[in-house]
């Protein structure tokens, strides 16, 4: 008889299409990783409580929303403390932003303490003195408070921060409030198109670099 949050879990990590964990890197506003969830159909993410009520109506009725919750943050702390890595060529492509003197930033809707722990797990730290959370701030990344909160620690203005995003309706925010965007690809965000169509700059990814560098150099 299944009664606890463990007996759903392994259903969990099957259903890729419903529930997901990826490994998401910002530069120069950075956010290393998140729980994506369930996927919305507005393209926007999924709360916690939303998430919640969607697994307990799907895949465990014999819990409350609270146990589902719960069950939640438990999974994603396991995941930032033990599991996130870097997407490849990121380390280095950090590196080489350090190294000119970039001034970078995390903004994530994920908490604060879980996004340390995987930095510092994966000796990414020292480049990041800031780490800005949505919950913080007291609104998503639907809308630019948090963006606009990073660029201040940052102390630089919209026009010349650029805002690394790999999922849509996050890009779409910075963009439409003035920031220079840059598209990440990420294979659990399916709108690649619509990301490629509306960023200043689409990169595959972080060891494939060589047109960020040209595009900065022309700012």
């Amino acid at each position: 008889m299944k009664n606890s949050w463990n007996d759903i879990r392994p259903i969990l990590a099957t259903e890729s299409s419903d529930v997901n964990a990826s490994a998401e890197t910002h530069i120069v506003i950075i956010h290393v990783a998140t729980y994506s969830g369930i996927p919305s159909n507005d393209k926007k993410p999924a709360t916690f409580p939303a998430n919640a009520v969607f697994i307990k109506e799907h895949y465990a009725p014999w819990l409350s929303a609270a146990e589902v919750k719960e069950g939640l943050v438990r999974t994603v702390e396991r995941f930032y403390l033990n599991e996130v890595k870097p997407k490849a060529g990121a380390a280095e492509f950090l590196k080489k932003l350090h190294s000119r003197g970039v001034k970078m930033c995390i903004a994530t809707a994920s908490e604060k303490y879980q996004v340390a722990a995987a930095l510092k797990r994966c000796n990414m730290d020292k480049y990041f003195p800031e780490i800005i959370t949505c919950s913080e701030i007291g609104h998503g990344k639907d809308e630019p408070a948090v963006f606009r909160r990073a660029a201040e620690r940052l102390g630089t203005p919209k026009e010349s921060t650029a805002v690394f995003e790999d999922s849509l309706y996050a890009l779409k925010t910075a963009k439409s409030d003035g920031f220079i965007t840059v598209g990440v690809y990420d294979r659990y965000e399916s709108c690649q198109e619509e990301i490629r169509a509306l960023a200043d700059l689409y990169i595959e990814g972080f060891n494939k670099t060589e047109q960020f560098w040209r595009f900065a150099s022309a700012i």
